[in-house]
């Protein structure tokens, strides 16, 4: 079930640009924080339980290896709020994996340890590199918007799962989070995720020469009626009324 704490952080993504920031800099120690800016502060609100029509969470990542060899992955996960209760859930894994058995350099001096990001909370983006020429990139949208309910299916599908050689894709949808994750042995882990508690994109390369790239769009589509609502509780509506992301629900 997603926490409060995922709320907050997906909230970050909205720019908040205080007007009183023009007047001058904050002096040295405590100082109070001011009215003006706590009534730009999000996240504080009580929201309704009709603004929020659907909530949607689309995943790519790509990884392209100096020896041409290609690790892609896609997901999407969509919750629909119209029906009021336990939104209805539906869910789209893809992996492709190409190119897989030729031979790739020797990086048996170098080594990255990426298991701290599954105790990150909130909002997680993180680039690890040991090698040289990589590139590396983690792009995280949001977008709100008044209209249709896109036209999703779920053929009860939960994991997608490819591996060739020494490259692995996978796409799944466990208890209450989504995960993709690209890993090519020796060469590093590209991976994206949400669940209880934080949302994220980690690149970790120990190899040369790779070009790994994740995308994360968030969509919310809200009630007509509620067209004049804040951004934020918009926002924040979606995120609470979500109650798990199971098989079933």
């Amino acid at each position: 079930m997603l926490c409060q704490r995922l709320l907050i952080a997906t909230l970050l993504l909205l720019p908040v640009l205080p007007a009183w920031a023009a007047e001058g800099a904050p002096g040295r120690g405590l100082k109070e924080i001011p009215d003006p800016e706590l009534n730009l502060m999000r996240g504080r609100y009580t929201v309704g339980g009709n603004n929020v029509a659907w909530f949607g969470v689309t995943m790519i990542s790509q990884w392209q290896g100096p020896n041409g060899s290609s690790v892609q992955g896609a997901l999407t996960l969509g919750m629909d709020f119209r029906q009021g209760g336990t939104p209805r859930l539906t869910f789209q894994p893809h992996v492709q994996v190409t190119n897989a058995d030729a031979p790739l350099p020797t990086t048996d001096s170098r080594s990255i340890d990426s298991s701290g990001l599954a105790n990150a909370t909130g909002l997680v983006q993180a680039v690890q590199v040991a090698g040289d020429g990589n590139t590396a990139r983690n792009v995280t949208t949001l977008t709100v918007r008044d209209g249709a309910v896109p036209t999703t299916s779920d053929d009860g599908t939960r994991i997608a799962q490819m591996q060739q050689g020494g490259a692995s894709a996978t796409a799944v949808l466990d208890g209450n989070q989504a995960r993709l994750m690209l890993q090519i042995d020796g060469q590093g882990l590209v991976q994206q995720w949400i669940r209880n508690g934080s949302v994220g994109q980690g690149i970790a390369l120990s190899g040369d020469g790779q070009v790994a790239s994740n995308r994360l769009q968030l969509e919310l589509v809200r009630n007509t009626v509620a067209s004049n609502q804040p951004l934020s509780q918009n926002v924040a509506q979606a995120i609470a009324l979500n109650r798990g992301m199971g098989p079933g629900q």
